[in-house]
């Protein structure tokens, strides 16, 4: 750990990191400082709040690790928040907002995080913390908790982008992006994607529209309506919490006139019980005949373990299978 100087502030720092991926109830400086088996926080707060260290740096760090020991041509880049409860208002970015880790509206920061899914393992490579606007509106707020007035609103899909942007500057391995709802609905983001010639698969909304054959606007939920039965073909996403989760998996070509070489869809899937609920994404992959779904028994990633739909994006759809509808494009098998 090349980035603190000192014996302590070393010790410290993987104390705070084991305490952070220990299964403790709460997560702060006293219970950290406990599992870690001080007597008192006085370290842990030195750590965070004294200590000269820079946090950007140790992530590069951490960047360049996962690179050399998971790097990945067919990684997957999965972009996804999290809420982390609060109980007071002094922490940054704290407000009621919705938080998928308790499923409903709770007093909470949020953060939007940048995972790397391949082969030999996973793990988060970027983050940024939310600032909603009732924090960055009130700026005296911002200087009481040590945010720089520079320091502007961002939207979630806008963190998002930056994250991505910068993995694909820094040449980091993979080989597609997915996302769930809240950041696939985003056309202009699907766009920067596709210009940048990066496959993906994101989740969307059913009032999302498409470019088919038919349509200029053609409404994503609208697209499967009769739907002959043997075009829905039933697959796994891998285990789950209650065992296996088996749905039935179509898609609809769309935008037939864009590039021979790539292709897209919009990707369906439906509950095997109750066929009449469904859910879509879109995906964008290289043309070939590796855009049909195929079963897979691993899990998938976390961004797609919600029913959404997405935007998909390469050869396959193998860790996106859970996504309910994407559109897929890929590079034609020559």
């Amino acid at each position: 750990m090349h980035r603190f100087a000192r014996s302590e502030p070393r010790e410290s720092a993987l104390a705070y990191m084991r305490g952070l991926i220990a299964p403790l109830e709460r997560k702060n400086g006293w219970t950290l400082a406990q599992e870690a088996g001080h007597a008192g926080p006085d370290r842990i707060h030195r750590l965070l709040n004294r200590i000269d260290w820079e946090a950007d740096e140790v992530l590069d760090d951490v960047r360049e690790y996962v690179v050399e020991h998971l790097g990945d041509p067919k990684a997957v880049l999965i972009v996804d928040d999290t809420g982390f409860l609060k109980k007071g208002d002094r922490s940054v970015g704290v407000q009621r907002q919705y938080s998928g880790t308790a499923g409903r509206t709770e007093n909470c920061q949020v953060g939007v995080f940048l995972a790397y899914a391949a082969g030999r393992g996973r793990t988060l490579i970027d983050r940024r913390l939310y600032l909603p606007a009732s924090w960055t509106d009130d700026r005296e707020r911002c200087r009481r908790a040590g945010i720089d007035d520079t320091v502007a609103f961002e939207t979630k899909v806008a963190m998002a982008r930056a994250m991505v942007r910068r993995a694909i500057e820094e040449k980091i391995p993979f080989g597609w992006v997915t996302a769930d709802a809240g950041y696939g609905y985003s056309k202009s983001w699907r766009t920067e994607l596709e210009r940048a010639d990066v496959f993906h698969v994101m989740a969307t909304t059913r009032q999302d529209t498409v470019v088919t054959r038919w349509a200029m606007d053609h409404p994503v939920h609208d697209l499967f309506h009769g739907l002959p039965r043997q075009k829905w073909k039933r697959r796994s996403c891998g285990n789950g919490a209650h065992g296996p989760r088996v749905f039935d998996w179509a898609r609809v070509e769309v935008r037939p006139w864009h590039r021979e070489d790539r292709r897209h869809w919009v990707i369906a899937r439906r509950s095997v019980s109750r066929p009449e609920e469904s859910r879509s994404a879109r995906s964008r992959a290289a043309s070939g005949r590796s855009g049909v779904l195929r079963p897979t028994g691993r899990s998938a990633p976390a961004a797609s373990r919600r029913p959404s739909t997405s935007v998909c994006g390469r050869r396959r759809v193998p860790v996106m299978a859970p996504t309910t509808a994407s559109v897929v494009s890929r590079r034609r098998t020559l």
